[in-house]
Formats: C-alpha cells, structure tokens, sequence
C-alpha cells in the first residue's frame, strides 16, 4: 500500500493550494454529470454525494465511516443534510487538520486495519478513492494483490451487520493498459507508456486493480454487489474543471506555487510529481481508456 509519505505528497503537498482553489471541503474524487456536462462541478459534486447517500440508506440515524475522507465533502454533505454521525479516516496529515478545523470528525488512521473495537461498528461505509491506493507495485509483483482487496472486504464486513451498505468508488486499469515494463517517463509525451509513468510518479506506492472483475470478485464471498456503472467520462469533464480552478489566480496560491520552484529545480522526482499540472496524466489515461473509473455498491451478506 501507498504509505503515509506516500500519500502525504500527493495530498499534504497540495493542501493548500487545493482548499484554495476547490474551497475548504473541495471534492476531490470523480464528479457525476450523468452525460449533462452543463452542470457546473460543484452540482455535480453535489449529485455524486447525494447518489452514494442514497446507495448507502443514509438518514439521521446512521452511523457511517467515510474512510480515504479526503477534505471531507462526503461526511460535510451526510452530517449537514441528513443528519448522519460520521467518522472520516485518511493518512494525510494536512486532510485530517483540515477537516478537524472545518467541525469534521476525522483522524489520521490507516483504513485497512480498522477493527469493530477502534470505533464500533457502522451502518454503512463510504471508501471513496481508497482503494486505488492499498496495492503497491511491490505487492502487486508478488502476485499479493487479490489478498490486499480480500483482506479489506474482510475488514469491511467485520465493521458492519447483515445488510450493511459499501460504496466503492475507484479507478481500475482498462483494455488499452499496457505491460509495467514500458512505462518510461522518457518515452514520448502523452503516449501510454508516458502518461502511465507519470502517474505512478504522482501517485507513489499505489498499484490499481485490473478492471471491475476484480474489486467485484475480491468482495465475495462477504458481499453482495447491488450496483456498478463506469464515471470514466465524468471523470474526464471533472478533471477539466478542477484544472480550470487550479489555474485561476489567487495571490496566495500563486504565492505558494512560487515557494516551490527552488524545489521543482532542485527535485527532478518532484518535477515528475508535478507533472499533473501540465499535462494531466490521468486525464490522458481515461480518454486513451488505459484507464476506468468504477461506482459499485455492496450489500453485506
């Protein structure tokens, strides 16, 4: 799995520059536009959010574990407007700070071993991009990865009753995927082989699974799959946006873009990293379907 420093890069590095430009609870997981990219980012946000608290039964009675919260949109979204108890989970340690300062109940723990004595059990679970990141490369190489999502599906069902509700949001490798031994950052700019190397530069330590097969088969025999649809075209329409706001001016922001230049300099691994803001690694694996972007729900058995 992605460790904490891992993870802290992807998502410390840029916490602030992120709030700054998606606001305090941005989202930053795939939007839902349905096909009506006339929708503006933050109503589709909204859809998504509202869409997996209806999959989940959500009401003011539920107890819910909303685990890689990231800024904590979802648990904002079901304490605000349904009424729910939340507790958000990331690694992160500028996620969690944030979250705690905007009223959210969230600590920095790893999600695949949380037990039923850690915080009780819970209603229902919302793991939102997570799993993309608990199979690292190394695991994967030792034929380790179908027992990494076995083991978390373990967890999951330990936390939670018959009946119990999982949404699963993550992206999945697709048909145009190429072999590990191609990916070259120095192969030509926005060839597979490129975009793919960037993103394992972006996103260290995390290995995805290979197409919906294998999260839904990795769940049995513990749950129950109820839904599964692909965002992979919502996704390109939202990382659009999330690009148009990275680039809008705000003296603080470009304040702090600058303060990483002598480290952009310096850093040739950080200027790889950073290569999302030029290009958009993920964006090119999605259009290219190298890529895919998977909604399911789980019932647990």
């Amino acid at each position: 799995m992605a460790d904490k420093r891992d993870l802290d890069f992807t998502y410390t590095t840029i916490d602030k520059i992120f709030r700054l430009s998606m606001g305090e609870t941005g989202d930053y997981s795939g939007a839902k536009y349905d096909g009506d990219f006339s929708m503006s980012l933050e109503e589709a946000q909204l859809a998504k959010n509202k869409f997996i608290a209806d999959s989940l039964k959500i009401n003011q009675e539920s107890r819910v574990l909303d685990m890689a919260c990231g800024w904590g949109p979802f648990s904002h979204y079901i304490t605000r407007e349904r009424g729910a108890t939340s507790i958000g989970l990331t690694l992160s340690n500028g996620q969690a700070e944030a979250c705690q300062k905007n009223g959210l109940k969230v600590l920095v723990k790893d999600c695949r071993y949380v037990k039923p004595q850690d915080f009780g059990t819970f209603d229902a679970i919302a793991c939102i991009g997570g799993l993309e990141h608990f199979c690292s490369i190394d695991e994967w190489k030792e034929g380790k990865q179908e027992k990494v999502y076995r083991d978390f599906f373990e967890t999951l069902a330990n936390l939670m009753p018959r009946g119990g509700m999982v949404y699963m949001q993550t992206m999945t490798f697709s048909k145009n995927m190429i072999d590990y031994e191609d990916l070259d950052v120095k192969a030509k700019k926005g060839s597979a082989a490129h975009v793919m190397a960037l993103m394992v530069k972006e996103f260290p330590g995390s290995w995805l699974p290979y197409g919906p097969e294998m999260v839904i088969r990795n769940a049995e025999p513990n749950f129950k799959l109820i839904s599964q649809s692909s965002g992979r075209l919502d996704y390109i329409e939202t990382i659009r946006q999330w690009r148009k706001r990275f680039r809008k001016f705000n003296l603080k922001k470009y304040g702090l873009y600058l303060s990483l230049i002598p480290k952009y300099i310096m850093d040739k691994e950080f200027r790889h990293q950073v290569a999302v803001f030029k290009i958009s690694p993920n964006k090119i694996c999605f259009e290219k379907e190298i890529m895919d972007h998977y909604r399911f729900v789980f019932e647990k058995i």
